[in-house]
C-alpha cells in the first residue's frame, strides 16, 4: 500500500523527475524540479493558485515516483525523454510528431553528392534544412541534376572510374558521367559549388545562366530545348519566390509566437536559414485553457527541440519562458556551441513575431472546425460509448477476429483504439495453435487467453524491476474489449476473464441479416444505437479495422502457403478429390456430417478414401 504522507517525508533535497500515476498505474504526469523535496510536496499542500487542470490530476494520483540527477539540466533531458514516451493526460502535450528533412551535401567526397536526408549526422558532409516538405527537397534535388548534373549514383568515385556503363542520368543529359571520366572534377566541382551557391540562396546567377541558354536555343530555332530551360527557369523562380522573408542578419533562427483560443492554442513556427525563410509549420494543443502562453511555448520547446536534429543559434519568442536558463544550457549542448532565446522587443525581429502570431491565430479560425469535427469522432464518440455503457471512462479499446477459410490456417487479430483513434503499434497477429478446423469459438478462446496470459506474466515482470507497467507490450489492458459477434463471442470473453481473475468490460457488436453492425451486446441485454451517431461510427469503424487486420494477415499466409483446406490433410485426399467433396457437398460443414455410404457417392472416391474422410472428422 503506497502511504502518499510517508513518501513524501522520504524525499530528497535534490534535482530530478518525480513520475504521478494513477489507480491503474497509468503515468498521468511527468514534471522535473530542482528539490524533488519541495516541488512534489507542494502538489499536496493547500494552495489557492493551483489551476483547475492541475487539481484534476491532483485527485487522480494514487502513488509517485521519481529519479534523482546530479543537475538540473539531466533532469530536464529526462523530463522531456518521459514525456514524449508515455504522453501523460496532464502535461501540455504538442499534438504533433513531425520530422523534417535535410539535403545532405557530400562534400568531402572527390565528386560530391546532393542526398535527401532525414537528419545530419556528425560527419564530413554539409546540410541544408530543415526542409517542412520531403517533396519539396525531392524537387530541389531533382532541379538540381537538370541544371547542374550532380550525380545521383553511389559509385567510389574516381576508383571505379570505368568500371561500369553510365547510368540512365547520363543518356537523358541529367549526368555529365563522371563514372566514366566523361567530366573532369575540376569542371564537375565547379558545378557542385554552382549548386552550393543555389541552395544557399544565390539564385540570380542560375536564372541569368538559364534564360541565356533558353535565348541561344531559340535563336537557333532549337524550340524544343528552349522549352526545357524556360521550364528550368520556372522551376527556379517559383523556389526563389517562396524566400519572401529575409532577415538582416545571416543567423540561423526560428521565429516561434501562438495564438489561443480557450482550450486549444497553435504554434507557428519559422525556419530562417542563412537570412532566408526557408519553411514554417504549426503544431497544435488542446487542453490548455488554463495554461498560459509561457507555459505552452516552454513545453512546446522542450517538446519539440528533443526531437528534431537540427537546433539554430537563436530561438526568437513572443514572450519570456520558464526554465530559460537551463533550457539554453540543454540546447547549446545538443547543438555543440551557444544557443539563445530572445523576446525581441522592437525592430525587424518585433515584425517577425508578429506575423507568426498572425499565422498561428489564421490557423487556429481555419482549423477550429475541422478540430471540432475530428474531436466529435474520436473523443466525444468514446464519451457516448461511455454514456450508452454506462461506463466511467473508456481510453483503452481492443476488439478481436478470427479468419480462416475452410478451417486451414486460422488465425486472430486484435486491434487497439485510443481515445477513438486506432493504436496501430500496439495491434498483435495471433496464428491459431492449439486449435484444429473451423471453431471460431475455440480460436477465440485461444486468442484471448494468450493475449491476457502474456499481459498478466510481463506486469509481473515488470513489477519486480519496478518498472511502469505501461512500458510492455502486452502489460496495458483495454478499459473495454469489443468482440465481433453476440452473446457466444461475449460468454467466450467473459469465460476467459474469469478464469485468470480479470475484470474487464466485453461487449459485443450484433450485427442485422444484412451483417452490418445494428447494436451492442451488453450484460446481457442488446442495445441499440443511433446509426447516425459518432459512437455507432466509431464502432463501427473498429469492427472494420479488425476485419481488414485479420483479413490481410490471413491473406499473408495463403500466399505462403498457396491455396489449402483441412482436407488437404487427409491421408488419401489430393486435389482432385478435396475439389471433387467441395463440389458434391457444398461445404465442409456437410462434408463432417456425411456417412461413409455418403462420401462414396463422389465419384472420385473409394472405400478406403471414404474411410478415411469419416475417420478423420469423427475419431
Amino acid at each position: 500500500m503506497f502511504d502518499i504522507e510517508e513518501e513524501l517525508k522520504k524525499l530528497p533535497a535534490k534535482p530530478g523527475v518525480y513520475i504521478m500515476h494513477d489507480k491503474k498505474d497509468t503515468t498521468i504526469y511527468v514534471g522535473k524540479a530542482v528539490s524533488l523535496k519541495n516541488r512534489v510536496r507542494q502538489y499536496f499542500q493547500p494552495s489557492k493558485t493551483v489551476t483547475p487542470k492541475i487539481a484534476s490530476m491532483i485527485e487522480k494520483i494514487d502513488h509517485f515516483e521519481y529519479i534523482i540527477t546530479d543537475s538540473e539540466l539531466e533532469a530536464l533531458v529526462l523530463e522531456c525523454n518521459l514525456i514524449k514516451e508515455h504522453r501523460p493526460k496532464y502535461n501540455t502535450m504538442l499534438m504533433d510528431d513531425k520530422g523534417y528533412p535535410f539535403i545532405k551535401a557530400t562534400v568531402g567526397e572527390p565528386y560530391p553528392r546532393l542526398l535527401f536526408a532525414r537528419q545530419p549526422k556528425r560527419d564530413k558532409a554539409k546540410y541544408f534544412g530543415p526542409y517542412t516538405s520531403a517533396g519539396a527537397v525531392k524537387d530541389t534535388l531533382l532541379l538540381m541534376q537538370k541544371i547542374y548534373n550532380i550525380r545521383t549514383c553511389n559509385r567510389s568515385l574516381p576508383k571505379e572510374i570505368g568500371k561500369a556503363r553510365p547510368c540512365l542520368n547520363y543518356h537523358i543529359k541529367q549526368c555529365k558521367a563522371p563514372c566514366q571520366g566523361y567530366i573532369s572534377q575540376d569542371e564537375y566541382r565547379e558545378n557542385f559549388n554552382q549548386a552550393m551557391e543555389f541552395l544557399n540562396g544565390n539564385y540570380n546567377e542560375v536564372l541569368k545562366m538559364l534564360e541565356d541558354k533558353m535565348q541561344k536555343a531559340a535563336d537557333c530555332y532549337a524550340f524544343e530545348e528552349a522549352a526545357e530551360y524556360r521550364d528550368l527557369l520556372a522551376s527556379v523562380k517559383h523556389i526563389a519566390q517562396k524566400q519572401k522573408i529575409t532577415s538582416q542578419d545571416m543567423d540561423d533562427k526560428d521565429i516561434i509566437a501562438l495564438a489561443k483560443a480557450r482550450e486549444e492554442a497553435v504554434v507557428q513556427i519559422f525556419f530562417i536559414r542563412g537570412g532566408k525563410l526557408i519553411g514554417r509549420d504549426h503544431f497544435h494543443f488542446n487542453e490548455v485553457e488554463h495554461d498560459t502562453k509561457s507555459d505552452i511555448l516552454t513545453a512546446f520547446i522542450k517538446q519539440f527541440y528533443a526531437g528534431t536534429p537540427y537546433i539554430p543559434k537563436i530561438l526568437l519568442v513572443q514572450e519570456t519562458i520558464s526554465d530559460e536558463r537551463v533550457i539554453c544550457e540543454w540546447l547549446s549542448a545538443k547543438k555543440g556551441q551557444k544557443v539563445y532565446i530572445q523576446v525581441p522587443q522592437k525592430g525587424e525581429k518585433e515584425r517577425l513575431i508578429e506575423l507568426a502570431e498572425k499565422n498561428a491565430s489564421m490557423v487556429l479560425q481555419q482549423d477550429a472546425e475541422k478540430i471540432k469535427r475530428e474531436e466529435a469522432r474520436t473523443i466525444g464518440a468514446v464519451h457516448e460509448l461511455e454514456k450508452l455503457l454506462d461506463l466511467p471512462s473508456i481510453q483503452r479499446m481492443e476488439s478481436f477476429d478470427i479468419s480462416n477459410i475452410n478451417g486451414f490456417e486460422s488465425v486472430g487479430s486484435m486491434v487497439v483504439f485510443e481515445n477513438g483513434k486506432a493504436k496501430k503499434n500496439d495491434y498483435r497477429k495471433f496464428k491459431i495453435k492449439w486449435i484444429k478446423g473451423a471453431d471460431d469459438y475455440g480460436s477465440m478462446r485461444e486468442i484471448l487467453t494468450r493475449r491476457f496470459e502474456h499481459g498478466i506474466n510481463e506486469q509481473n515482470e515488470l513489477k519486480e524491476k519496478n518498472m511502469d507497467i505501461s512500458m510492455g507490450s502486452f502489460s496495458r489492458f483495454p478499459d473495454l474489449i469489443l468482440m465481433d459477434g453476440g452473446k457466444g463471442q461475449v460468454n467466450v470473453a467473459l469465460q476467459v476473464l474469469d478464469d485468470l481473475h480479470l475484470n474487464i468490460p466485453v461487449c459485443g457488436m450484433v450485427k442485422d441479416d444484412n451483417h452490418r453492425t445494428r447494436g451492442l451486446y451488453y450484460n446481457n441485454l442488446e442495445i441499440p444505437m443511433d446509426v447516425h451517431s459518432e459512437g455507432f461510427r466509431l464502432v463501427t469503424r473498429i469492427q472494420d479495422e479488425t476485419h481488414r487486420f485479420a483479413i490481410e494477415y490471413h491473406r499473408s499466409l495463403r500466399g505462403k502457403t498457396q491455396v489449402h483446406s483441412i482436407l488437404d490433410d487427409i491421408e488419401g485426399i489430393g486435389e482432385t478429390r478435396r475439389k471433387a467433396l467441395i463440389k458434391h457437398f457444398k461445404s465442409l460443414e456437410a462434408v463432417k456430417e456425411a456417412s461413409v455410404v455418403d462420401i462414396l457417392q463422389v465419384p472420385q472416391m473409394n472405400a478406403k478414401a471414404a474411410q478415411a474422410v469419416y475417420d478423420f472428422f469423427h475419431k
